[in-house]
């Protein structure tokens, strides 16, 4: 208490104070785990951390390099568990203020990863390693430890900004280590300007160097920018008009100091003219990037005529003074219309030296005008802002376990939810009516799981009924001039089950293929038998879901609902179901995770989840067949730490080949497809009587 006293109110003005409750919940989870101890020296030099990190999210960053650490290094000494604390956990702490001196965040991860995959299970080795004492901690921290830190650098780039451009903000660091979806570029708002946390040297320039061409570019846009209306332009006309500003304000930038143009050209990319094949790619950027060099370059040496004539024409533009950011929009509106082709629309593009990456993100550069802004716009849909998600929900991401290097890929997976198209609901009454005899002999097994009687709690201060033994009781202990007895009530509780159940269907394209001797799709099948096992469960009483799930690569995984947890087996759910339909692949990990979300949220005492698939986890980005196998495997191990329960129901013939390695014994393979309907209430009772 007293380290958290002395170091808090330091740590809370350099990061924020809203940073609090993560670091309490951080040190909740050490005070529940074995490394109590831990929390003083964890908190002795949370200060300075926090100096060198200036941010919340960079704090929280290191927050789950933390936590990550002490979990894989907690209890896992010679195969013990829950015993032993980390041992390398304190000297981390006391040396973490010294690391970050000289490393990124995406530095220490890699030392930090580096320390846990080689001295896990050596106590001693571990210590030395973490408290620096090794020879290859130090080699390693060698290895790391590259280009410019910005918080080396901040007091240098303040008196620049203010020295040479009368300007100044915050200057706050953002980690690209934690981006690898995003991959976040600079950007300035009103809470400040927004910094990679490093640079690397690029050639010959320097990183500081990379972090002034970026403060100039900005205050360029600052000076002389003004935000456009840009509801009515397409995608290509708002690039156009960002890279036309960009050069404007780099060209006015150059005027007041011209050395700036060999530091903005040796930063630049410089396209080959012949890169890009418009037969066969989309070379839009490519064309802006060349545009972009030669309206900075004199000596470009492009001989485009269209791109000649516009550089022409820009800076005879810029010969008539300051220009405006309205007159350069119109100049780049009427590039568009005469360079545009068909081939823009390809799907290949070309990214080979087309990105600036010392420019902003432009979103100052643009206003968006809100429907209802305006009396005749009161019912039309509202516009979409940037940023804002247009599929609904906004994505979840999940990290993905790459077996190879042994390590997680944070936020790798982008799970999109929705609701599941509606059908008609009545053709899952007639499917239901199709196997009625079946669902005969159901019933009678239903009968005998289900919980038949109640029993009653008694001695019950509150209650739902009177206990009239013990209330009599009471009476002649009160006649009798003792103290009564005041628990003269009972209530009731059901004995039985207490069962909360997921079942997740692979909805992927194979499930469109005609079922081995028979006339009917694997879809179809799934469809009766998914039909009759919610039938049947919604007659036990068990809490139930439904999703089903596929993916067109990690950054689309598509998790639709087909019933909630808070439905009953109703005309909605079977108009869904009746909608079900196959399509792209099946990256399973994501959707499990995801699925656990909501299943890992039940209070029950036992979570089932049922994957029903007919084949093994693969999407089109995972070229490695064994990469998808081994995230799943890995969900598998966390649900299982989280007390969930999975069960795989394969329709795969070949599935013995990597199913197991997948689920462990936690499986059945259905040979005969079309016994499908039959086989999984069945298999659903055995698992839950």
């Amino acid at each position: 208490m007293l380290a958290f006293m002395e170091e808090w109110p330091s740590t809370a003005k350099a990061v924020g104070e809203t940073a609090l409750p993560a670091v309490m919940a951080l040190i909740q989870r050490m005070q529940k785990s074995p490394n109590g101890r831990a929390i003083t020296p964890f908190l002795q030099p949370l200060a300075r951390v926090g100096r060198r990190l200036q941010s919340e999210d960079q704090l929280q960053h290191y927050l789950d390099v933390t936590l990550d650490f002490m979990e894989r290094t907690t209890g896992s000494i010679h195969g013990h568990h829950t015993t032993f604390p980390s041992p390398g956990l304190p000297e981390f702490f006391a040396q973490a203020p010294n690391l970050l001196s000289q490393l990124t965040l995406a530095g220490l991860k890699n030392w930090v990863e580096y320390g846990i995959r080689n001295y896990r299970t050596h106590p001693e080795r571990q210590k030395d390693y973490f408290s620096l004492q090794s020879a290859d901690a130090r080699a390693v921290l060698q290895r790391e430890r590259h280009g410019t830190l910005l918080v080396d650098v901040e007091r240098k780039l303040d008196l620049y900004l203010r020295g040479l451009w009368q300007d100044s903000d915050q200057l706050v660091p953002y980690s690209t280590a934690f981006d690898e979806i995003r991959k976040p570029i600079p950007y300035y708002d009103k809470l400040g300007i927004r910094l990679p946390d490093v640079y690397d040297d690029a050639d010959d320039i320097s990183g500081l160097d990379r972090y002034r061409a970026t403060l100039a570019h900005i205050v360029g846009h600052r000076r002389w920018s003004e935000a456009q209306v840009a509801d009515n332009w397409s995608p290509f006309q708002r690039m156009a008009v960002e890279f036309f500003e960009d050069c404007r304000v780099e060209t006015l930038l150059i005027r007041e100091y011209p050395g700036l143009r060999t530091l903005f050209l040796a930063l630049h990319p410089k396209p080959l003219e012949t890169a890009c094949d418009p037969e066969t790619t989309s070379c839009l950027r490519h064309r802006m990037a060349m545009l972009s060099r030669a309206l900075l370059d004199p000596d470009h040496g492009y001989t485009d005529a269209a791109l000649n004539d516009f550089v022409s024409r820009f800076h005879a533009v810029m010969a008539e003074g300051e220009s405006s950011t309205e007159e350069i929009a119109a100049l780049a509106l009427s590039y568009v219309a005469k360079t545009r082709r068909q081939s823009d629309q390809f799907a290949k593009v070309h990214f080979d030296d087309t990105v600036v990456d010392y420019r902003d993100d432009n979103r100052q550069l643009w206003k968006f005008i809100e429907a209802g802004d305006e009396e005749e716009a009161f019912d039309e849909k509202r516009k979409i802002e940037p940023g804002e998600e247009i599929r609904g929900l906004p994505p979840r991401h999940y990290p993905e376990w790459d077996y190879g290097s042994q390590t997680y890929r944070p936020d790798w997976a982008s799970v999109y939810e929705a609701l599941h198209p509606s059908g008609n609901p009545a053709d899952i009454d007639r499917l239901l009516a199709k196997h009625a005899a079946l669902a005969k002999r159901l019933k009678k097994m239903l009968d005998l799981l289900k919980p038949q009687d109640k029993v009653r709690i008694r001695y019950q201060e509150e209650g739902s009924e009177l206990d009239l033994d013990v209330a009599i009781r009471s009476l002649i202990d009160f006649k009798g001039g003792a103290t009564p007895d005041p628990r003269i009530n009972m209530s009731h509780r059901t004995d039985g089950r207490d069962i909360a159940v997921m079942l997740l269907l692979d909805l992927s394209e194979s499930l469109n293929e005609k079922a081995g001797g028979s006339d009917q799709t694997i879809l179809e099948l799934s469809q009766e038998a998914v039909s009759l096992l919610a039938w049947s469960i919604e007659k036990l009483g068990d809490p139930f879901a439904i999703a089903g799930f596929h993916s067109n690569t990690r950054h689309d995984v598509r998790y639709l609902h087909i019933k909630g947890y808070g439905e009953h087996f109703n005309d909605d759910v079977k108009a869904r179901l009746a909608a079900m339909q196959a399509g792209y692949s099946t990256r399973m990990g994501a959707a499990m995770r995801h699925a656990a979300h909501y299943l890992g949220a039940r209070s029950a005492d036992k979570k089932l989840m049922l994957i029903l698939t007919d084949g093994k986890p693969s999407d089109v980005d995972a070229h490695d067949e064994r990469l998808l196998i081994e995230d799943a495997r890995q969900a598998v191990k966390e649900l299982d730490r989280d007390r969930i329960f999975t069960y795989c129901i394969s329709l795969d013939l070949k599935a013995d080949e990597y199913v197991a390695d997948i689920f462990g014994r936690q499986y059945t393979v259905i040979d005969h497809v079309e016994r499908l309907p039959e086989k999984l209430p069945a298999l659903f009772m055995a698992l839950t009587k």
